[in-house]
């Protein structure tokens, strides 16, 4: 009687320690759920018909997308004002549809204000400048009227790094220096998502930056500080949607911009 009840115990022992049929053969995916659904079987489960992005068409000659505001394309200063006092804008019109900053005029600044964007913008430095340093070829884009993308001429002329020539002045090293030959045209491709704040003013999320410098990305996902300050720290002040700004460095930087057009995100 003992032995027999032993053999019992010992065949629910080792028929309990063997692996379940699933375990053997898998997960039956019919039977797996997610957030509270059943595992769709077919394909057509996850398929999503709606709603249809826009068609977005772009210019072949131009580059620039159907959807954009072109803010600069040779013509004129529609778009723009001085900064310093929102007069018309005193840089220097091109014949070969560039603009090139006036030294000592000011920045100049979008009529428009803008939130998130994608900016497209070209320029290019000044080949005949003996400036060095932050003094060569200096200007810069600003997002929001507070944010800037340094424009800088770094061939053979070394400044701070996070000073050089497609960082967020002063918080954001560039990942690397994509720069065209001095005098020669390069591009910003700039996708800006800006900072959020709640109803007291208090930043709950902060602005970040990406940058392709000449197709090169340069800048990832960089979330911002605050305002890009040449002395002190960053502010996070609250704001909404603002202009987007070119600088005067005003030390005869000769900056020349070109083809300049952005999309609100």
């Amino acid at each position: 009687m003992k032995k027999s009840f032993l053999l019992i115990s010992l065949g629910i022992v080792f028929f309990g320690c063997q692996p379940s049929s699933k375990q053997n053969e898998g997960i039956d995916v019919g039977e797996l759920v997610l957030n509270g659904q059943q595992e769709p079987t077919t394909p057509e489960e996850t398929e999503v018909w709606e709603p249809q992005p826009p068609k977005v068409n772009v210019n072949p000659e131009t580059g620039v997308p159907s959807d954009a505001i072109v803010l600069f394309d040779g013509s004129g200063f529609d778009e723009w004002i001085s900064s310093v006092d929102s007069t018309a804008v005193k840089w220097t019109l091109n014949e070969d549809g560039s603009m090139t900053v006036k030294d000592k005029t000011g920045d100049i600044q979008t009529k428009r204000n803008f939130g998130s964007v994608q900016l497209h913008l070209e320029w290019r430095s000044n080949p005949e400048s003996s400036a060095t340093g932050q003094n060569k070829s200096n200007s810069g884009v600003f997002l929001q009227n507070r944010y800037e993308v340094q424009i800088l001429d770094n061939n053979d002329n070394d400044t701070y790094v996070n000073g050089q020539v497609g960082s967020i002045y002063k918080q954001s090293i560039p990942l690397a220096m994509a720069s065209s030959p001095t005098g020669d045209w390069n591009t910003y491709d700039i996708i800006y998502h800006e900072p959020e704040f709640d109803d007291n003013g208090k930043k709950t999320k902060s602005g970040t930056i990406t940058v392709l410098h000449n197709g090169v990305l340069i800048q990832d996902h960089f979330e911002i500080e605050g305002t890009t300050e040449y002395i002190g720290w960053p502010k996070n002040e609250a704001h909404g949607k603002a202009p987007i700004k070119l600088q005067d460095h005003q030390d005869q930087s000769g900056v020349s911009y070109r083809n300049i057009w952005v999309r609100e995100l």
